[in-house]
């Protein structure tokens, strides 16, 4: 379970976790605002930004029947068929190299979840560092066997998937090629409530398939993947938009700018804090350890004085004995003259 190779980005523990910023359909089939959405991510600071790519009539039928209207009464999109939907969000193929390309010259990593065969083929022509195996095609092995021959890393979201979906898309992945896998722990709503994505899963499944693992979230703000991190998440994934209030399909559970600069600011962090299991302080901090308590000679004390507690006191600074040596030192005797403000040491005591 060794560190994958992204492009030139090496994702693994000993990195900060590899930021995501899914633009989905949010640019509402406008390229001047996907290219903006380009250049907001970057600036937040996101390592690399992801489109899907396929069309309406390669992802559904165009009918009218009940099995192809969305009806979960908690869905945002109840009510619309899966084709009309579907043509909303698409992201057009003519638009992929260019934002590609914009997406590069700022220095992010770009690439898609294919959703069919034709797509692998237009996005691996060009030349995408990997691929993203979305949710809801995660059973779909005859794709994943094909993205999988082309040579290059696969990313696959786990949503809704048991043990033996995940295994199955597993073995499919190298039985066809691709060892380098990183799975995303995912829950398939939008959006996700925090108490159903059940974050313990990633280390789990990390032992379970020997993978990197991620998640890519669909919950409300930054908590949840900040959280992840803590678990050994070293992938980030979550849906992008510039304005929630303005609107996108996937508006709703996206993260504007400044929360996915904060995103990437605060699992950086939470990957630092990690470190390792440590007792007895850091060397940052040993200089703090002079601030520690001590006792102290609190009043003059004569030659041959008794030592007691009105005439000592345990106070900071830690340059004395320690306070554990408190009762030892009551009722001793003082071999020379001490001032107040003296750090008591054994040299000053005749018990």
């Amino acid at each position: 379970m060794g560190d994958i190779k992204i492009g030139k980005r090496l994702i693994g523990p000993q990195t900060p976790p590899f930021i995501i910023a899914e633009l989905s359909g949010n640019h509402s089939q406008n390229y001047d605002l996907a290219c903006a959405m380009v250049d907001a991510a970057a600036k937040a600071g996101a390592h690399a930004i992801k489109l899907q790519t396929y069309t309406a009539d390669s992802m559904t039928l165009n009918v009218a029947s009940d099995d192809f209207v969305i009806s979960e009464q908690d869905s945002l999109w109840k009510g619309e068929s899966l084709h009309a939907l579907y043509q909303k969000a698409a992201t057009p193929y003519e638009w992929h190299q260019g934002l590609f390309e914009r997406a590069q010259s700022l220095g992010m990593l770009a690439f898609s979840s294919p959703f069919d065969c034709d797509a692998v083929d237009f996005l691996d022509s060009l030349g995408v560092p990997c691929f993203k195996i979305a949710s809801f095609e995660l059973t779909d092995l005859p794709l994943i066997g094909y993205a999988a021959s082309k040579g290059k890393p696969l990313i696959m979201s786990t949503g809704m998937a048991s043990l033996s979906d995940i295994e199955d898309a597993v073995q499919c992945a190298k039985a066809h090629g691709c060892d380098d896998i990183i799975l995303l722990k995912c829950t398939s709503t939008y959006p996700a409530d925090p108490s159903n994505t059940h974050l313990t899963t990633i280390p789990h499944m990390r032992a379970a398939f020997s993978c990197q693992v991620g998640l890519s979230d669909h919950t409300g703000g930054i908590g949840a993947a900040v959280a992840s991190v803590a678990l050994g998440a070293s992938v980030i994934e979550k849906h992008f938009v510039l304005d929630r209030n303005a609107g996108g399909v996937d508006a709703a559970f996206s993260l504007e700018p400044n929360e996915l600069a904060l995103l990437v600011t605060e699992t950086k962090r939470a990957w630092q804090a990690m470190g390792k299991v440590t007792y007895g302080g850091s060397q940052a901090e040993d200089a703090a350890k002079q601030y520690r308590r001590s006792i102290y000679v609190s009043a003059d004390i004569a030659q041959g004085e008794v030592l007691t507690k009105d005439n000592l006191k345990v106070v900071r600074p830690a340059f004395g004995l320690a306070p554990k040596h408190w009762q030892e030192v009551l009722g001793g005797k003082a071999r020379q003259a001490l001032k107040k403000g003296t750090a008591l040491s054994w040299e000053h005591v005749t018990l």
